[in-house]
């Protein structure tokens, strides 16, 4: 991987600065240097769709990560919370690398996944998660997610039904009243206070 090569020479910096003051390495993340504070506020100033959707804010990736748990909760009422706390988290590397189109992605191939994979994993040490999901888990947060992408390419992204049905799987089937409050875009410091206060909710004892 080229990046790694890179994280040998004193002259190339592999890490970016927090505003906590933590310094977070991409290449070998440590849970460390992890604090929720850091991710919220980075996520609520990430837009999903490259910024192209409706309405007077961006849809930022922590609205649409509590969108993808809301998802959860209604596909499978039953799940434990700590499956819970890993859909929420589910995009968290994004608040270090942003979120590019899954178009994008495949251009960027491997190396990309590879950062992405990393970064996760110490994401979820830090919170008390497996580094890595069991299957069945995993495939219960894609389904959430493509659940949530469905709603958003509808009502934001100006997809089709019928396409976005295609890409995306179908209708999730959330309530009027959690599609009104989950889909319309909020403001970064309201998307920020609450991706934090959901993040407490689950992680409470």
């Amino acid at each position: 991987m080229t990046a790694r090569k890179s994280s040998g020479d004193p002259t190339t910096r592999v890490w970016q600065r927090m505003l906590s003051g933590r310094r977070l390495n991409l290449i070998e993340p440590s849970p460390l240097d992890i604090e929720i504070a850091d991710i919220a506020h980075g996520l609520a100033r990430v837009a999903r769709w490259n910024g192209q959707t409706s309405g007077p804010h961006i849809f930022s990736v922590a609205q649409h990560t509590l969108l993808v748990e809301a998802v959860m909760r209604e596909q499978t009422p039953r799940i434990d919370v700590t499956w819970r706390l890993a859909a929420l988290l589910h995009d968290a590397p994004e608040y270090v690398i942003g979120d590019m189109i899954s178009p994008f992605k495949a251009v960027l191939g491997e190396d990309y996944k590879l950062v992405e994979k990393r970064l996760l994993s110490a994401i979820h040490i830090r919170f008390g998660l497996p580094a890595v999901l069991a299957d069945k888990i995993t495939q219960a947060i894609k389904g959430a997610d493509k659940g949530a992408a469905y709603l958003e390419a509808t009502e934001l992204a100006g997809f089709e039904p019928t396409e976005a049905k295609r890409l995306f799987g179908g209708d999730p089937g959330l309530s009027p009243a959690m599609r009104e409050d989950y889909l319309t875009p909020w403001s970064a410091a309201k998307a920020e206070k609450q991706f934090l206060a959901r993040f407490k909710a689950l992680t409470s004892p």
